[in-house]
């Protein structure tokens, strides 16, 4: 028997940092997972626990370093998180480091935003990905969860039909996903919050403004519009399940339901992903 790869690591540290500039505060909060790759094929054949990097180590260190060096980008503490482990251990063959964002937004009292009072976004997430080896360091940033719905310009014809199939053709549907993104960054940016939100908006205009023949359509020109958008990335990796609004028929009680009244679902659904790159 033998061990054919190995990876561990600390997941769900949770850290929330407040950044005090006078009277007025920012919030960061992240969700962060650690795994680490290398020498640590002992500690799981023969419980040699002597290169071991505890995942306690893990937890505290992000605690450290966040207190440190965590300012209003993500993408930057997550590049420093993993040089540190790389070279505190020389065992350490790769660093994998997910973090995830919740957003708080400010208070609006009076028509102005409140300087220490925030709402939190339940909604989508902002998450950034960096592997991270002795030779390199690559930085995915992305967002997760994020519900989009329009009412018209999308249809479903066209496609293929068999023994079960009793999905009804339509030139007019409702179009609901939650959009899930992550690209990947061939050259590093000085700062990510600026590109970052123009992918964002691009991905939203093409939801927004285009006819869909199909979400595998919409998710090739959502892509293909994030390129566009900044030069800097290198791809863009793209999941859009179809969260299905069914019409509901109220023909037995003699009511015509004229693409008015719904039932929104979530499972099953379809899972459309795909991958756009230069």
């Amino acid at each position: 028997m033998k061990l054919l790869d190995h990876s561990y690591g600390k997941a769900r540290v949770r850290v929330m940092k407040v950044i005090r500039r006078g009277a007025q505060h920012s919030v960061k909060e992240l969700d962060v997972t650690i795994m680490l790759q290398g020498q640590f094929a002992a500690s799981y054949t023969r419980a040699d626990n002597r290169l071991v990097v505890a995942t306690d180590t893990m937890k505290n260190t992000v605690n450290v370093l966040a207190h440190r060096l965590l300012g209003a980008e993500t993408e930057p503490f997550g590049l420093a998180l993993a040089e540190y482990f790389l070279k505190s251990h020389r065992q350490i063959a790769q660093v994998n480091i997910r973090l995830t964002e919740r957003a708080w937004e400010r208070i609006n009292v009076h028509g102005r935003a409140h300087a220490h009072s925030f709402t939190a976004s339940n909604g989508a997430r902002a998450f950034a990905e960096v592997t991270a080896t002795r030779r390199a360091a690559e930085v995915q940033s992305g967002i997760e969860d994020l519900l989009v719905l329009k009412t018209t310009a999308s249809e479903f014809k066209g496609f293929a039909r068999d023994a079960f199939t009793t999905l009804r053709e339509t030139d007019d549907r409702v179009f609901c996903t939650k959009i899930n993104a992550a690209w990947t960054y061939a050259k590093l940016p000085s700062s990510y919050a600026r590109p970052n939100q123009k992918i964002v908006e691009a991905l939203l205009k093409v939801f927004a403004t285009t006819h869909s023949p199909s979400v595998q359509v919409t998710l090739f020109q959502m892509g293909e519009a994030a390129l566009k958008a900044v030069a800097g990335i290198s791809k863009i990796s793209l999941a859009l399940p179809n969260k299905h609004c069914l019409l509901i028929d109220l023909a037995p009680f003699g009511v015509v339901n004229r693409q008015e009244l719904f039932v929104p679902t979530d499972e099953p659904h379809g899972q459309i992903e795909g991958t756009v790159a230069r």
